[in-house]
Order: structure tokens, then sequence, then C-alpha cells
């Protein structure tokens, strides 16, 4: 399958690659020059246990190509990946300025059928917002090209992100057309052959799960640390809770 990713930071890189690497024919697209030039030189621009050898071995085999050129982009994959960075603004909300300039960027050059999937971290209501974005640039051009929105947060960790990728607890894909669902489906079937982790829900619905997810984890972080501080004001014990036996103190040598 033919796919193309916007932006060539952590989850574009990883994501390309491991296409790639599953045999689809990845195209990644960056407005930096400067990182394209030394992607293609096969210099890569985060630091990512295994990511490196996985992009030489793709790149060599012809598999995965970076370019400056979106319209070359939008032209070449089905599916048109947007995983450019949302930092926070100056509220703290997710800045979709990139987002939006890729939406309208496809909408400037797209001619035929495309799935356009945020892959970014992005607010509840997102696709809407370049669902609309697209759909204007291209009517600018006297163009009412069919093409669908699709919702597939990123859950990669740090130092483990290939292997999530490859091995994925959960594939999140929200949409809302059985075409775009179907096709990405295919898209997934080698990384969860063995076990289906595809949850298939509306867009909003995946657009919220990586807030929950993300909240979930703040969740589990903040409670790691409450009980650290448990330990420390107890010295070598720690109150834990034991699975049929209720709480229970535990102390360290």
């Amino acid at each position: 399958m033919r796919v193309t990713i916007f932006g060539s930071g952590y989850v574009g890189l990883v994501a390309g690659a491991c296409f790639a690497d599953f045999g689809n024919d990845v195209l990644c697209v960056d407005v930096d020059a400067s990182k394209i030039e030394k992607l293609n030189r096969g210099i890569i621009p985060i630091h990512e246990p295994g990511l490196e050898a996985l992009i030489a071995r793709n790149a060599a085999a012809g598999r995965l190509k970076f370019t400056t050129d979106a319209a070359v982009g939008v032209a070449h994959g089905l599916f048109q990946f947007i995983a450019v960075g949302t930092p926070p603004d100056e509220d703290g909300s997710a800045d979709l300025r990139h987002v939006l300039a890729v939406a309208r960027t496809i909408g400037q050059h797209i001619d035929d059928y495309r799935i356009v999937i945020d892959k970014s971290t992005v607010p509840v209501g997102t696709a809407d917002k370049v669902r609309a974005e697209l759909a204007n640039a291209a009517r600018a051009r006297g163009k009412d090209i069919q093409f669908d929105v699709v919702s597939n947060p990123e859950f990669l960790k740090e130092g483990a992100a290939v292997g999530d990728f490859l091995r994925p607890d959960r594939v999140v894909v929200g949409a809302d057309s059985p075409r775009a669902i179907e096709a990405m489906r295919a898209l997934y079937e080698p990384f969860i052959r063995n076990h289906d982790r595809m949850i298939v829900m509306d867009i909003r619905s995946a657009e919220l799960t990586k807030y929950a997810a993300n909240a979930m984890l703040a969740t589990k972080i903040s409670f790691i640390n409450e009980l650290a501080g448990i330990a420390e004001h107890v010295g070598d014990r720690l109150l834990v809770h034991l699975p049929g036996r209720g709480l229970r103190w535990v102390v360290f040598p």
C-alpha cells in the first residue's frame, strides 16, 4: 500500500519506518529541508532504540523515502497521515496551526480519493476542522474531491516506540466511513494478525480516547509518587494493597 506521512518527527518517523518494514511504500514529507536532507543521508534526528536500523533497512530497499515536495506526497499515498507537532498555545491548549496547514496543503493538491488520518495528539473536534480546511482548499480550486477523515491516535512510549508500533496493545480507529474503516483494517492487518487489537469507534470518541489514556497515565504516575512519599515518610515500610489480603505493610531490608 502507498502511505504518505506529513511530519518527520518522533511519531512520523516511527510510523513511517514500521509501515515500510511490512512492505508498504512510504513517503515522509516535511517542510524542514535540512531535516529531510539529513534523513536522505541516513542521519536520524531522534534517538529511539531500533529506529535507525529500521529506517536504514527500508530506505535501502526503496520502501521509505523523504521529501519536502507536498504535491508529490499528496499524489503518492491513498493514506495521508498527519503527524506534525501540536505544541501548547499560550493558554495551554493544543496549537493546531501545523495540523490545519497540512489539511490545507492536501486540499490544494488532492485530485483523487484520499484517507486523511489524524495521528497527531489533537483535541476533540479537530477532525471536523481538518475536513473543513481541506474541503475549502479543494473548493477554491474548483475541485469537489471525495475524501475521508480518520482519527488514529498514537500510543507510543519513548524508548519502546518501535515495539509498541509493531506489536500494539490497541489500534484505535475513529471513522464514519465503511470504506475508510476497511482500508485502515487492511493497512494494520499485519500488525494485529495474531490478536485483533483494532478498536473502531466514532471520530470524536477516538480523539477523546487519546486524552483519556494520557489522563490515566498521569494518574498512575501521581499514585506512584504518592506511594513513594509514603515509603519515604515511614522509613523502611510501604503500605500496599495485596489482592485477597487487603492492606499490608511491606518492609524493605
